[in-house]
């Protein structure tokens, strides 16, 4: 092949710190070698055909597709037990109307629940969709090796560990906190599929400089280390200007003399790349036989790092959805939630944005999530009592499993949107989690102990 150009002795020294099979590396190669392919292109692509473009890659979920539920709100005489909802039931219509039909079907107080709890049987909800767009193109990477964290519980460090595991990749789960007595829940999930290793409380809140530690020493003196967003970088690079014709980044995996490469994969994968999933998921939802284009829906649900409302917000927007995003807040404050809806904006548009015709992100800077406080305040990660009543309801009545920190929080807010306006078209995003309810079982004995006392209706 025919080079351009010849770095400069000042690029080859970049190059050797910096390493060629790195993602910044591979950018300063094109860069030095292809500086026409520098210029952004002239045409920019409307909200549908951008989308379509941003949507043309390989996913990790083999197809978007999931159920939609709804469920009908009724008024009961108050009863014992059942927690925040003594004096409501609820019925699940597994078969709406969707499409065209939604608005012949009259059926009084109801919501409706998209059961992306179904999706895997440990990967599943907004862990999921978070993953959906990352995982190719760490294999596309050539990498050898992820790390992340979490809680104890975290249900996204054990989708991690389960994505790497069906891949051949190796998994280092970065857990907060003391191992427990009895592993269950995730934290077994984890141990399992991935390699755990626990980090105290006061370390853990570092969790940059922690997480580039391990991942130095994984990667040992001979690998090298990547962040997601050096992967995305090289990944658009190459997708806009084809720099895949002529640069080889990685050899196979499966190769002797293969390095180990290492990837380290933010909380909760709270990266710009994690938007990706939601985009598909709008996308798919936003058809005419599902929810439709023109109708005005009210999207709830439950925020730990807010990347998952964010991204619904985001889809919306570009594809020009009447779509309002309301998030419950679980871990941070208002201003924490702002600042990282901000990030992660201005993350997307940096990376994924230079075809789109910007105008169809006005707005974007003053905020697309409407962030509420949950409904009965408390420290993260704590249960208060009749919560578990309430997810006990839930499921029997509907056979739909809710567990107390996460998705009751949506379903909660879902239900009292809807006792409020009849027509608010509510549409709760179930995020999955619930083998966490395993490790809550271990902590708050007293609260389990009771269920069996709860009176059913």
């Amino acid at each position: 092949m025919k080079l351009h150009c010849v770095p400069t002795k000042t690029a080859f020294s970049s190059f050797n710190k910096i390493g060629f099979h790195s993602a910044q590396g591979f950018r300063l190669i094109v860069d030095w070698c292809f500086p026409q392919l520098q210029a952004r292109p002239s045409v920019k692509l409307s909200g549908e055909k951008f989308m379509s473009k941003l949507l043309d890659r390989r996913w990790t979920l083999l197809s978007p597709d999931t159920k939609v539920h709804q469920i009908t709100v009724s008024s009961t005489r108050r009863q014992k037990g059942g927690g925040s909802f003594c004096n409501v039931s609820f019925l699940n219509n597994k078969q709406p109307h969707l499409g065209n039909m939604m608005f012949e079907d009259n059926r009084g107080s109801s919501f409706y629940i998209v059961r992306d709890d179904l999706l895997h049987p440990v990967i599943n909800g907004n862990k999921a969709r978070k993953l959906d767009g990352l995982f190719p193109l760490i294999e596309d990477h050539g990498v050898t090796d992820v790390v992340t964290c979490g809680g104890c519980q975290s249900a996204h460090a054990a989708a991690v560990a389960v994505s790497c595991a069906e891949r051949g990749l190796k998994s280092h789960l970065l857990l907060r906190g003391e191992k427990p007595e009895i592993l269950t829940g995730y934290n077994l999930v984890s141990t399992i599929y991935g390699n755990v290793t626990y980090v105290p409380r006061s370390f853990y809140a570092h969790r940059e400089k922690m997480l580039q530690t391990h991942a130095s020493t994984v990667a040992g003196n001979s690998g090298n280390v990547v962040y997601c967003n050096d992967i995305i970088d090289a990944s658009t690079t190459s997708q806009t200007f084809k720099c895949s014709d002529f640069v080889q980044m990685d050899a196979p995996r499966d190769t002797k003399s293969h390095s180990t490469k290492v990837v380290i994969v933010n909380e909760g994968a709270g990266d710009a790349v994690a938007l990706l999933g939601m985009f598909r998921l709008v996308d798919y939802l936003s058809q005419d036989h599902l929810l439709g284009r023109k109708r005005a829906f009210n999207f709830v649900v439950d925020s730990g790092t807010g990347t998952t409302a964010v991204g619904l917000g985001l889809g919306a927007l570009c594809l020009g959805l009447p779509w309002k995003i309301t998030a419950v807040m679980l871990a941070d404050t208002i201003d924490a939630y702002r600042e990282q809806e901000r990030r992660l904006i201005s993350e997307f548009k940096r990376q994924f944005c230079s075809l789109l015709d910007t105008d169809k992100l006005n707005g974007s800077d003053d905020g697309i999530v409407h962030w509420v406080d949950h409904s009965h305040w408390r420290k993260f990660g704590n249960v208060l009592e009749g919560e578990i009543d309430a997810c006990q309801q839930i499921a029997q009545q509907t056979g739909i499993l809710v567990d107390p920190i996460y998705t009751l929080a949506a379903w909660e807010m879902a239900t009292e949107i809807t006792r409020a306006h009849e027509d608010s078209n509510v549409v709760m995003l179930h995020t999955g989690g619930t083998l966490g309810m395993f490790g809550l079982a271990q902590r708050y004995k007293s609260y389990f102990g009771m269920l069996h006392n709860v009176i059913k209706s």
